[in-house]
């Protein structure tokens, strides 16, 4: 399901590799065809100037020279390193990034109820698995768009200006989607979770860590997807079986049921306006 967007995220990795390898390559060049100028330059000079001319020449301008190669070398190095570093954090946050949209938004519940849609009425690849991914990415954002709004305000907007520290910022960026995680997530869940870890009971919200609360909701999420994917299966399911009851009534039991119960599906979820009720269904479930 999630294949499209895996290989559009590597393709994005291998592009930002080949541009950073690219840019530290032409460096590199730059750097040693300048290096062979300036040896090119020294050989001509001991060349046709005299010996003597040529150390008294050399002696009042190494210094200069020694300091200006040095401080690019640095400059060079530390711009190298800024960039590799740029390129590791890119990669890192690209490669969880599919990880953290499951984990911490309404992406899960919503893939997972439009993907039993699908198999309830009857087509395993219509719509196909781009459109609803790219489908569950809106609902997702419109879903959390208070939550983000929220994250952004308090957490990033002042990170940007520099008036918060890395921990600060994390600190109050968790905590909005903190609580969007345990308004969807029961008790129980979370009751399983501190019993798994082996953890003391805690006495409120702040004493539960990610590492517990994360999984909870993943978990409350998985139920609520298969019971909206519960509900909207029992009219699909009523239409076969009458499908299949009237073929066995006319004798054409070697005809399958599929043949006239899609189409007849495909009307009935047409007829309804079945796309905007699951959509509605399920923004609507989130709050």
């Amino acid at each position: 399901m999630l294949r499209a967007l895996y290989l559009m995220l590597l393709r994005i990795c291998i592009s930002t590799i080949l541009c950073a390898t690219f840019g530290l390559a032409h460096a590199e060049a730059g750097t040693a065809q300048s290096a062979t100028t300036i040896s090119d330059s020294l050989s001509d000079s001991k060349s046709s100037v005299p010996a003597a001319k040529f150390i008294s020449s050399k002696a009042s301008t190494a210094a200069p020279g020694v300091e200006i190669r040095f401080n690019g070398g640095a400059a060079g190095k530390s711009s190298d390193t800024s960039l590799a570093m740029r390129v590791v954090i890119g990669m890192t946050l690209l490669a969880i990034l599919p990880a953290l949209l499951m984990s911490l938004t309404a992406f899960m519940r919503i893939i997972i109820v439009l993907s039993m849609l699908r198999h309830a009425i009857g087509m395993q690849e219509t719509p196909p698995n781009t459109v609803l991914i790219g489908l569950a990415l809106f609902l997702t954002m419109i879903t959390m768009s208070p939550v983000l709004e929220k994250v952004n305000q308090d957490a990033f907007q002042p990170f940007m200006q520099g008036s918060l520290s890395m921990e600060t910022t994390y600190d109050k960026g968790i905590l909005p989607i903190r609580e969007f995680m345990v308004r969807q997530t029961r008790e129980q869940d979370l009751a399983l979770m501190v019993e798994l870890s082996k953890a003391k009971a805690p006495r409120n919200m702040d004493d539960i860590s990610n590492v517990q609360l994360i999984p909870a909701f993943m978990l409350s999420e998985l139920r609520a997807a298969f019971q909206i994917g519960f509900v909207i299966f029992l009219p699909f399911l009523l239409i076969d079986l009458i499908v299949s009851s009237i073929l066995m009534a006319l004798g054409m039991m070697m005809m399958p049921p599929t043949t006239i119960a899609l189409p007849l599906k495909i009307l009935m979820f047409v007829l309804i306006d079945g796309w905007s009720l699951v959509l509605k269904a399920l923004v609507g479930s989130f709050h």
